[in-house]
């Protein structure tokens, strides 16, 4: 069993959302970017039928990205912390992505 908890201001500082500029995506839109990576990690690593259970948790409140994986794959090959770890990481890599987008086609 597996946790794996990661916090950290996506662009810091961030306005708060409903003063984002127009270019920004919006807070649904980077919660479901982040939960997508974080799940194709944990399932890129895993066999469906290895894993027992998963929750991936991800909140973006005042610019703040929190992600919770949780993994329990006991009869897996991969090592459950480093998998939630790097799902976790492959989430803020998603999202930092987004912005990067969102900003370059901003301009």
């Amino acid at each position: 069993m597996a946790l794996a908890a990661a916090q950290w201001a996506a662009w810091a500082p961030v306005q708060a959302a409903t003063e984002m500029p127009a270019g920004d995506p919006d807070d649904e839109t980077v919660v479901e970017t982040a939960a997508d990576a974080a799940t194709d990690v944990v399932f890129s690593r895993f066999q469906t039928s290895e894993v027992e259970d998963v929750d991936v948790t991800v909140s973006f409140t005042d610019g703040v990205l929190e992600v919770d994986v949780y993994l329990n794959a006991p009869d897996g090959d991969a090592d459950e912390d480093r998998v939630a770890e790097d799902a976790a990481l492959a989430a803020r890599g998603a999202v930092d992505d987004l912005f990067e987008e969102h900003e370059s086609t901003a301009e």
